[in-house]
């Protein structure tokens, strides 16, 4: 049953002092005090609150005669209070969302309703360069934690009335804030309703994974489907270039990325940097990662048949063969490297920043030199795992590369058990894992190519003039 707000301070306090828990927890503080003759109770969260302002608002409240606060609540706002951001609360549940989530809270005796005074003011880091979303070129600034933050990055760069934020809230105990972030006119109005639709019925108790939490309750996709259905980005500007071409936004408070709604895999491959250079010099920065990836994909698994069958290398490289004795299968050499490579990730991430040089240098020594002069692996196993760690890297999308990775080990496996046939049925697995995925909107997941858009297929290949150009 909801508490009912009253006229009297005192039973007020009793509730909210109850509900709170104000005697347990430290950091949910009350003041009480006296405007005009009247008392008050200001209850608010250390450390979400401009200390300042609320002394500046005591000293203004000390000065109140007896007879100077007006019987109408919306009277003593308009008259006596010297703050822009406030706000009428009557309802109970409002009144602890809105005191949790670092607003102050201000009761007066004889008020049948509590005054929201938002002088919030969030731990937060400095708007750095993501260090996942570095450009050669380009804004050095990027999102962190705090969704107001964010939201201010964005509107920054598009000043412009069509540019909605819309506050939403997720989690019964979290009550996480989401902001959907659009342009009206230019995003489709379907996929926004739908969007809209799904987040505003969730049934979660909180989201804190943050931005995982959220996909996860969106996109109900198969626990063996690797791919990324969302592309997430940390930079302000590609999220503004992204809201300007039609695509929504996602920002959820406490993460320090955007998730970009509708994307599909020619999306997700491309980078800030493609739209930081001339257009002849990104599209070959996009190729040469497409193709890079491609490559890697295949390049192990193609190099065991080549061995396994020695009459299918071409004339002329012949140079490819393994040189030494294989003490152990070639097959488990690659197998045992992608591990490798994952151990040596993980090792890098955990690793301090003042380790980290030391770390790379018995890596390089272990794995590199001794491993080889050892017996157990080949310096060609070695030389093409070095290729695919490198590729790895040119891939901004974590998921994405990781993707990749298990079609490769697939192939590799199949290759290994059936030959030539394995190899070719690993690749069409490879291919129908692309073709027969799905985007949130129900959409190929490898659109414009199925179905075939020859222009758009172009757009997403090669950097054309940038969208908002007018000459374009």
């Amino acid at each position: 049953m909801s508490f009912s707000i009253s006229t009297d301070l005192k039973q007020n306090m009793e509730y909210f002092n109850q509900v709170l828990r104000v005697d347990e927890n430290f950091d949910i503080i009350y003041q009480t005090f006296e405007i005009g003759g009247k008392k008050a109770c200001l209850y608010f969260v250390d450390g979400f609150t401009k200390d300042e302002i609320l002394q500046k608002l005591l000293v203004e409240f000390e000065g109140y005669q007896e007879g100077d606060v007006p019987e109408d609540i919306h009277g003593f706002i308009k008259k006596k209070l010297p703050y822009i951001e406030l706000d009428v609360i009557t309802e109970e549940q409002a009144i602890i969302k809105n005191l949790l989530s670092g607003v102050t809270i201000l009761f007066i005796d004889g008020y049948q309703s509590a005054i929201a005074m938002d002088c919030r003011t969030y731990p937060a880091r400095s708007v750095d360069e993501p260090e996942k979303d570095k450009v050669m070129r380009g804004s050095r600034d990027g999102f962190v934690e705090t969704i107001v933050f964010n939201t201010a990055l964005i509107r920054r760069r598009i000043r412009s009335p069509q540019l909605v934020n819309k506050m939403l809230e997720v989690g019964t105990s979290s009550r996480t804030d989401v902001v959907i972030s659009y342009m009206e006119g230019r995003c489709n109005e379907k996929i926004l309703k739908k969007l809209m639709d799904k987040i505003q019925t969730l049934d979660v108790d909180s989201l804190s994974m943050n931005q995982e939490s959220l996909a996860e309750c969106l996109f109900k996709r198969l626990w063996f489907n690797p791919f990324p259905k969302f592309k997430y980005t940390e930079r302000p500007d590609t999220a503004a270039a992204c809201i300007l071409e039609g695509s929504i936004i996602v920002l959820v408070d406490n993460s320090p990325a955007a998730m970009i709604i509708p994307c599909t895999i020619f999306d997700i491959i491309q980078e800030a940097d493609d739209y930081y250079f001339p257009p002849f010099t990104g599209t070959y920065l996009r190729l040469s990662r497409i193709i890079t990836d491609l490559i890697a994909l295949v390049i192990t698994p193609l190099f065991v048949l080549l061995m396994n069958n020695p009459d299918l290398i071409p004339k002329g490289l012949e140079f490819i063969k393994v040189k030494e004795e294989m003490n152990i299968p070639l097959v488990w050499q690659f197998l045992i490297l992608e591990f490798a490579v994952d151990g040596l990730r993980l090792a890098s991430i955990n690793t301090p920043s003042m380790l980290s040089t030391p770390l790379s240098v018995a890596a390089a020594l272990i794995i590199g030199d001794f491993t080889v002069s050892s017996g157990w692996f080949n310096a060609e196993a070695m030389l093409y795992m070095a290729f695919v760690m490198i590729a790895n890297y040119t891939q901004a999308n974590y998921e994405l590369g990781y993707a990749i990775k298990f079609l490769r080990i697939l192939i590799l496996i199949l290759t290994s058990i059936f030959d030539v046939w394995g190899f070719a049925i690993g690749v069409v697995i490879a291919i129908a894992s692309f073709a027969f995925n799905k985007t949130f909107t129900g959409t190929s997941y490898i659109y414009p190519l199925i179905p075939f858009n020859g222009r758009k297929l172009f757009r997403k290949l090669c950097r054309t003039t940038l969208p908002n150009s007018k000459n374009q």
